[in-house]
């Protein structure tokens, strides 16, 4: 088992899990080659975590069309998740890790809380291909971060991936009608 939190540069492992419905859903099929927000968080019953999902619903819209993609994970059952994401009017995919095992896996664990031993509060910006653009320890809530700083973050992934991001002609031959003089 890794110790060793995420870090920028790292390719996260495409693990599997299963959503707020109870169907097994892998990451790569999620992010499904868009820029993405991994969410991992204590649980529905955290008010630090409820005050970051009345932030990141009101991104959601703008997710949503800007091709980009968010996840949240948490150790709460795919019943309590599915409560949850209702209830706050979520759209994006919930993953369940009851388990524990993915948050071993992560080194994710919080060892302030033995009673329910949730994630170390954490987001990550990731490129298409799962390499971490940014990691955000949220343990402290001003760890966390605000939707301008997520923006900024997809804003430079997105850049990066997209070739018509740029939409200044390329120097070649000029368009018919080019530098000729009206008539």
């Amino acid at each position: 088992m890794s110790t060793q939190r995420p870090a920028p540069g790292d390719h996260l492992i495409d693990f599997e899990l299963p959503d707020h419905n109870g169907n097994c859903r892998r990451l790569s099929e999620l992010v499904a080659g868009d820029p993405a927000i991994l969410h991992f968080y204590r649980g529905f019953w955290c008010p630090k975590d409820q005050a970051q999902f009345r932030g990141l619903v009101q991104l959601q819209d703008q997710v949503e069309v800007a091709y980009t993609r968010m996840i949240s994970v948490s150790v709460d059952p795919p019943e309590v998740e599915a409560a949850f994401r209702a209830g706050i009017a979520a759209r994006w995919t919930f993953l369940s890790d009851a388990s524990r095992e993915l948050q071993g896996r992560l080194g994710l664990l919080e060892t302030t809380d033995t009673f329910h031993r949730p994630y170390i509060p954490t987001v990550l910006t990731l490129f298409p291909d799962l390499t971490i653009h940014t990691a955000y320890n949220g343990y402290w809530f001003w760890g966390r971060p605000s939707n301008a700083e997520l923006a900024t973050d997809l804003r430079a992934i997105t850049r990066a991936i997209r070739a018509d991001w740029d939409l200044n002609p390329l120097p070649g031959p000029p368009h018919k009608g080019e530098g000729e003089t009206p008539r």
